[in-house]
């Protein structure tokens, strides 16, 4: 380990996030033989062969996933030592991780990333949708930032209370689920009611890992459940299919009433008495004083209008 190049670290750290030299290669914005030269002096060094290849990409070896969450914690402290006092959007080419659901996209990209292209053209932004695994990945300061649902009715296993001490938040936005059905469903000409909401199949839509709405488990309080048909990802889909017969589909309001404009779609409010839910940004507490988070963190909350 005598003169050991911090440098190697990195790129292991990109390799085991992204296991393949090729995606490797991309992010680091050097030559895949390059990376392979590195890949070859850190098997060296740790006298193991760390990735094994697969039709499917690299494979980290045990003693590489041994050393994946040291590695992690050792960047952070480098970073964290090396971090410029200064910020300037203007000359970064910083690239930004952030896991959102899906719902999020259009609540809050545009409302920020055109000032983010004016004053940072250079700077770019990953993203990928929220899943199980986006806490964790947030509390290991492996993306920046994340936007998920969480809700503020205390009858929720996801309140937003259950946030873990180490990160912080701030809230974007908050919003609540409405039923959509077609034109000309048969619901429409009865009372609407819990029963008449109860009594017809549903569409649902999963978003951001959540297996469970607060609604399904409101209803679980009072022994009833949602007859659920197909449970779909693809959102449009679920719209087009939810056109073409007699399913109920329930989906945020923001995002749905945007949705179904130019559709034969009709909404009608959840039956069932309800707190709404809310959309947290939220951060590793690492990252609270670092210039660009705060840039960043500024630039989302301003265009989302908060004011603080």
């Amino acid at each position: 380990m005598k003169n050991f190049d911090i440098n190697l670290l990195r790129i292991l750290n990109v390799l085991l996030e992204e296991q393949s030299v090729t995606a490797a290669a991309a992010r680091l914005h050097l030559s895949q033989s390059a990376v392979s030269k590195q890949l070859a002096k850190l098997r060296q060094t740790f006298a193991d062969p760390l990735f094994e290849r697969t039709p499917y990409g690299l494979r980290p070896t045990p003693k590489a996933l041994l050393l994946s969450d040291s590695v992690s914690d050792i960047l952070q402290q480098v970073n964290q030592l090396t971090r410029a006092e200064a910020f300037d959007p203007a000359l970064s080419q910083r690239q930004f991780h952030i896991d959102l659901v899906e719902t999020a996209y259009s609540l809050t990209y545009p409302r920020f990333m055109p000032q983010l292209l004016q004053q940072a053209p250079d700077i770019s932004l990953s993203s990928k949708t929220w899943n199980d695994d986006s806490l964790q990945r947030l509390l290991r300061c492996e993306i920046d930032f994340g936007i998920g649902i969480f809700e503020w009715d205390e009858r929720s296993s996801s309140h937003y209370r259950h946030v873990p001490s180490s990160l912080n938040y701030i809230e974007l936005a908050r919003d609540y689920p409405v039923c959509l059905m077609r034109k000309g469903h048969p619901a429409l000409s009865e009372p609407w009611s819990l029963d008449v909401f109860l009594k017809y199949r549903h569409l649902q839509v999963s978003i951001g890992g959540l297996k469970r709405w607060l609604l399904d488990e409101i209803l679980a309080l009072e022994h009833k459940k949602l007859d659920n048909a197909v449970n779909m990802t693809d959102c449009y889909a679920a719209i087009k299919l939810c056109e073409q017969s007699d399913l109920l589909m329930c989906y945020p309001s923001v995002s749905a009433l945007a949705m179904i404009e130019n559709t034969e779609l009709v909404s009608r409010p959840i039956p069932i008495e309800l707190e709404p839910g809310g959309y947290l940004l939220l951060w590793n507490k690492h990252f609270d004083l670092d210039p660009s988070h705060q840039w960043l963190r500024q630039l989302i909350t301003d265009g989302m209008g908060i004011e603080k």
